[in-house]
């Protein structure tokens, strides 16, 4: 391949010319340098420039002459600058530093920090980018309240040589640094700073320091509401740790020290007593040898919700399919066997309608329908804080506090009917005008809520006939089911409410029992109102709305009637009873109740049916997933 001599001329020529104008651009930047120097050789040091982050840059780099103003020598002889220069612009060169400088509450009208109050002398100045100690100390500089960090765990592990412990700028980062207030922004960081490091399974396990603190804050209430977006109405860890001046719990001065914790507690909790600081802030229920009685109350709570669910759901599931066949067998029985049921004995039924419930029971079930709702939907957020649906259903409520009161009012309603159920349980069992049958008699008879040797029978006897071993068992005016129902609620009133009344006032409570209480109450709440709230949303819904027999809703509990066809079929021991006795003449409604009401009251049971439905599905998503 040839080359003319002329293409060679000029590859040559463009070389030198390249040569000469880089050549003389470094006499420029050497030169004005040197001009600069002329007249600040006794204010900046040529040998700290030239060991400095900025020996690179020539003067006019960040001293930009401004074009078109000239300054003259103010007397013949005098050395004088040709140019006037604009203010010095770090954004030029830091633009993104500059940015986050711009956010940052040191570029507010309270706190004004400039670039250069931070990096002082810029012609001397030297990278700490990757010195956690030299950065802590050039805070340190401006904030001289926070020295404690110098005597901290923290500090002493950084100056140690641990890398992963925190300097200043780990917490409250480099140029970007966040106003720290009572807000929920604010109050957050207490939280979230330590959460960066102390969440992270690696670096803990490096630093040999447990992850069981961030794990258990997030069972607390505490962590539960900063999980849900309201960290400004509870403590935070910077709260109960302290921020700056971080110590292991065995050192005197320590926040957490058990000759300081009542002062710490009060910080929040005014009227805090030593019992009160004996709560155990991150216990794992699950550690045995640390905690024996957390553990113990776990497992029997663990064990009681499997049980329970384990086996009201096979004998939901078995019933369900079981009433499905036996209502198509019935369909089919009606249409194509008409000829062959000519013969058979079946009991004469009129269209009747008798009353069940008396409208007190009417009124105490809808005030238990409203306030179990109320709990469920105020507790559910706090137990599944973690999900997205919990923090928008917390939202929606108008977050922590609302949904507390919320919360509070419904258990005050609880109580309520609780107490007037009582009443009634009592004048029905002692009262001579309620029944004149014997103690014994009231308490086991058919009228009776409470379990008598038939509903083992029943129980047995309904398993057969899953499996098609059997008849069905004939009931009488209560279902062993019914009973469960019934009986639950004083269980559950009890452990709930129990266990709520010493969440709900701690101070006081914790006068006189120790603090370690209040982790067992927060197992037994938070587990026996999840039991309760699966409970009453998947079996109890089934057992009187969704079984075939009665879908979409038993009405029965919302006006308090049933036909005599329902009568005979579910509760044919009751029938013949009332017969035998004669009494079907003082239950009988000859008048319908009010459309009015009825639309009222099956809207409103419609509502409830489909929210806990809703809830349920929810939850049943949240353990899947």
């Amino acid at each position: 391949m040839k080359v003319s001599v002329t293409s060679i001329k000029w590859f040559v020529c463009f070389l030198l010319i390249g040569i000469s104008v880089q050549a003389q651009n470094q006499t420029i930047s050497t030169q004005s340098n040197q001009d600069c120097m002329t007249c600040h050789k006794d204010h900046i040091s040529v040998e700290g420039y030239n060991a400095s982050v900025h020996q690179t840059l020539t003067c006019i780099a960040c001293h930009v002459k401004e074009e078109g103003q000239t300054v003259h020598a103010i007397k013949p002889g005098e050395i004088a600058c040709t140019y006037t220069f604009k203010a010095m612009d770090c954004a030029s060169c830091h633009s993104d530093q500059v940015k986050d400088h711009a956010l940052s509450i040191h570029n507010s009208e309270r706190l004004a920090i400039s670039c250069a109050k931070c990096h002082a002398d810029i012609h001397t100045i030297k990278s700490i980018k990757n010195d956690k100690l030299a950065t802590s100390k050039l805070c340190s500089s401006c904030h001289e309240k926070e020295t404690g960090y110098f005597t901290s765990v923290h500090y002493k592990a950084l100056s140690e040589g641990n890398n992963d412990a925190p300097g200043c700028i780990d917490c409250h980062g480099t140029h970007t640094i966040e106003q720290i207030d009572n807000k929920a922004q604010g109050r957050a960081f207490h939280t979230q700073a330590c959460m960066k490091c102390h969440a992270d399974e690696k670096m803990m396990e490096h630093s040999e320091v447990t992850t069981i603190a961030p794990e258990t804050y997030f069972e607390s209430y505490h962590g539960k509401s900063v999980r849900l977006g309201y960290p400004e109405k509870v403590a935070g860890c910077a709260d109960c740790h302290g921020s700056h001046n971080i110590l292991p719990k065995e050192d005197e001065n320590s926040m957490v020290h058990a000759s300081n914790l009542t002062n710490t507690c009060k910080q929040c909790h005014t009227n805090a007593s030593d019992n009160f600081a004996k709560f155990i802030p991150h216990a794992d229920p699950y550690d045995k040898e640390k905690n024996p009685a957390l553990f113990w109350v776990t497992m029997f709570m663990n064990a009681l919700m499997i049980g329970t669910f384990i086996f009201f759901w096979v004998h939901s599931l078995l019933w369900a399919f079981r009433g499905f066949v036996e209502k198509k067998q019935l369909k089919n029985a009606e249409f194509f066997s008409k000829s062959k049921g000519k013969d058979a004995k079946h009991p004469v039924i009129k269209p009747k309608v008798y009353r069940r419930f008396k409208t007190v029971h009417i009124v105490l079930h809808i005030f238990v329908v409203t306030s179990f709702l109320g709990l469920a939907i105020t507790g559910l957020p706090l137990k599944f804080n973690n999900t997205n649906w919990g923090k928008h259903l917390m939202d929606f409520l108008g977050g922590v506090t609302v949904a507390g009161l919320i919360h509070r009012i419904s258990a005050i309603i609880t109580f309520g009917y609780l107490f007037i159920t009582v009443v009634m349980s009592i004048r029905f069992l002692f009262s001579k005008k309620e029944s004149k049958e014997p103690f014994m008699r009231r308490l086991f008879g058919p009228d009776s809520l409470f379990p008598n040797m038939k509903d083992a029978r029943d129980i047995r006897d309904m398993f057969k006939w899953f499996f098609f071993r059997g008849p069905k068992p004939r009931f009488d005016r209560w279902t062993y089911w019914e009973k469960f129902d019934f009986l639950a609620v004083f269980w559950g009133v009890a452990v709930i409410g129990s266990s709520g009344i010493l969440l709900w006032k701690p101070e006081l409570l914790g006068q006189y029992w120790p603090g370690w209480l209040f982790n067992i109450a927060t197992i037994v709440h938070s587990d026996e109102a999840l039991l309760a709230v699966g409970f009453i949303f998947t079996i109890h819904f089934f057992n009187t709305h969704m079984r075939a027999e009665k879908f979409p809703m038993d009405f029965v509990i919302f006006n308090g009637q049933v036909t005599e066809e329902e009568m005979v079929h579910e509760r044919g021991e009751q029938w013949e009873r009332y017969q035998k006795q004669g009494m079907p003449e003082d239950f009988e409604v000859h008048k319908p109740s009010s459309l009015f009401w009825d639309i009222a009251l099956r809207l409103f049971g419609l509502f409830a049916l489909l929210t806990g439905v809703i809830l349920a599905l929810l939850i049943i998503y949240t353990f899947i997933s």
